[in-house]
């Protein structure tokens, strides 16, 4: 596919099928309730007072609001404190061939542009957010297929921030492809195996992916020039681009029920179908026993020190699941972190890789869990697929259920408002400043 092509679908096209409408319209209000759960966690706090004290715009039109917190800061800085907020809570939205996330890097940088415009459509912005999906996840397979290591979302998501920011921006096609190479040259080189081995705040490298796309996107409208990006023009990412346009890869995009690394899902949902179908509870269980893919396996295995650990444990957040029935921001930090009752429960957990379920990874997330009960009962799961793919989608029902727990900090009527907002976006009247005045004021607020 030619640039020119690439160009006109990224700057343009308005021409999208309802369905991929609709599903942006539920990531979006995904990962908004997402960035609301994390606001009081640790990484997002730093990071926004980091963009507060260090990013500060020169003036007043090129600053932007960072996401429940009611202060602002450079457009770049808001970016990077917003996507390291939501990207420091891992319930935001991924699709399985880029093996990452869009939406924790796009999304804000969605808000961020729109602020200097006020009558931005609901569908405007929708379109926007939809073209910023199908970009990223392009760059992602492309990257993945012509580099040895695997690099975290940050290097890939870049992209899609700095098309959605040339387009909100009115850039022209050579403006959008030096934005597309800055952002690919200054992406974050970051190394997923890396983060997964040693769990920290650098999470998936999206707070420097919004960063650098965002700053792409405005340096190049000054006239910045960068290199051609190589995961959009180089030959061997040809096969991913061909069908841009024709096949609308948001669509397939996997909502988290739980905020914990997709890679421990099945296993989640495995044991979560075994507690509703046989009843037990934490202190009937003698062992848990895991079949899944070996970059589950790898996962944290002990008690984590630090909501990042916890966050890649899947022992321990089978262990939490047990204890209290759900998993919320609540349960994977503060006090959370040395409850007696996970830690004895996660001693009884073992968990070890199975060759045919590594075989359908990347495709699908597999496990199976095996509980043993004190009265000398075994109770075996079968093959699990994780739940929130177009594989096994989740009911809008569950998704609201989802909603109301990673926003249960928003007083009311600000949840509940922000929960309609997902069909509120679908109307053609609507303007996304309606939406946006829910999200700009922090958290503790009840109105805005």
């Amino acid at each position: 596919m030619s640039f020119d092509r690439i160009a006109s679908f990224s700057l343009a096209t308005n021409d999208m099928p309802q369905s991929a409408l609709d599903m942006g319209a539920t990531l979006l209000i995904d990962t908004v309730e997402v960035a609301a759960g994390a606001a009081s966690m640790e990484a997002g706090r730093i990071a926004r007072d980091h963009a507060f004290a260090f990013h500060v715009a020169g003036a007043p039109e090129h600053a932007a609001h960072m996401m429940f917190d009611g202060r602002r800061a450079s457009i770049p800085g808001a970016a990077f404190a917003t996507a390291t907020q939501i990207d420091n809570l891992d319930a935001h939205d991924g699709y399985n061939p880029p093996k990452g996330h869009n939406g924790c890097a796009v999304v804000h940088a969605l808000f961020a542009f729109a602020q200097a415009r006020p009558g931005l459509s609901a569908r405007q912005a929708l379109s926007a957010l939809v073209m910023s999906y199908e970009v990223a996840a392009r760059a992602a397979q492309a990257l993945h297929a012509t580099v040895s290591d695997y690099h975290t979302s940050g290097a890939w998501n870049a992209l899609g921030v700095a098309a959605l920011d040339s387009r909100l921006m009115g850039a022209g096609p050579d403006q959008l492809r030096q934005a597309l190479g800055i952002a690919e040259y200054h992406g974050p080189g970051s190394q997923m195996m890396r983060e997964i081995a040693n769990p920290t705040m650098l999470h998936d490298g999206s707070g420097m992916g919004a960063l650098v796309g965002s700053m792409a996107a405005l340096l190049a409208m000054d006239g910045f020039a960068g290199a051609p990006a190589i995961t959009v023009e180089a030959d061997a990412a040809e096969e991913f681009w061909s069908d841009l346009g024709d096949v609308w890869t948001i669509e397939r995009n996997h909502i988290k029920p739980y905020p914990i690394c997709r890679w421990a899902l099945a296993a989640l949902d495995a044991l979560s179908g075994l507690i509703r179908e046989h009843g037990f509870a934490a202190d009937d269980v003698t062992m848990i026993e895991v079949n899944t893919f070996a970059e589950a396996a790898a996962l944290f295995p002990d008690m984590p020190a630090t909501t990042s650990q916890a966050q890649y444990s899947l022992p321990f957040a089978l262990a939490a699941l047990l204890v209290h029935g759900r998993i919320g921001p609540g349960d994977i930090s503060g006090a959370a972190l040395s409850d007696p009752k996970v830690a004895e429960v996660l001693s009884r957990v073992a968990v070890r890789e199975d060759a045919l379920y590594s075989k359908r990874f990347h495709a699908g997330r597999w496990s199976d869990v095996s509980v043993m009960l004190k009265d000398g009962t075994r109770l075996a799961s079968g093959d699990v697929q994780a739940r929130g793919g177009p594989e096994a989608p989740m009911k809008r029902s569950e998704v609201e259920v989802k909603f109301r727990v990673m926003a249960a900090e928003l007083p009311e009527p600000r949840g509940t408002a922000l929960w309609q907002m997902r069909e509120r976006l679908l109307q053609p009247e609507a303007k996304f400043s309606e939406l946006a005045a829910l999200v700009h004021a922090s958290a503790e607020e009840t109105h805005v």
